[in-house]
């Protein structure tokens, strides 16, 4: 897990719960886990997407090293408040290596959930230069810092 939502696994508390409206999942080039990624998201009953349009069937193999090849952002979505992302890039990072080798992972009811380190989060969100993202940095700047202090001293 990437992005705000991945950034709230670090939260101290409600003060540093940061508002978000989907949830991003950074995936490897992998066409078989994205196939087995798009058939655990229908059989969870959510809707998949490409842009404005459903995504293509047959969901296969071979739909799957298209998406790869053209990096095409699919979206997973209950059609009410579950909006999950699932992307083949994170701005700032060439490989989905780098991300997954520095991940940590959180508990949450007896499910692990795996999330970027909180500073890869920031600094994709640095990098990607949007103006969402340049206000999400700049609103919690403060917050962010302490979450950021906190995890250096965790892992010293």
């Amino acid at each position: 897990m990437i992005g705000v939502a991945g950034a709230n696994h670090y939260a101290l508390g409600g003060a540093t719960v940061f508002s978000t409206q989907d949830r991003d999942l950074f995936l490897p080039d992998d066409p078989d886990n994205l196939v087995r990624c798009w058939e655990a998201c229908e059989a969870a009953g959510l809707e998949l997407w490409a842009g404005d349009e459903p995504l293509d069937s047959p969901r296969d193999r071979r739909l799957a090293e298209r998406v790869i090849e053209r990096r095409t952002s699919v979206n997973a979505s209950d059609g009410d408040e579950l909006h999950v992302d699932l992307t083949l890039s994170m701005a700032g990072f060439d490989e989905f290596e780098t991300v997954w080798t520095g991940r940590r992972t959180f508990r949450v009811d007896d499910v692990e959930v795996l999330v970027a380190r909180l500073l890869h989060i920031i600094q994709s969100k640095h990098a990607a230069e949007s103006d969402k993202d340049r206000l999400f940095l700049a609103t919690h700047r403060e917050a962010l810092q302490r979450l950021l202090d906190r995890e250096a001293r965790e892992s010293s």
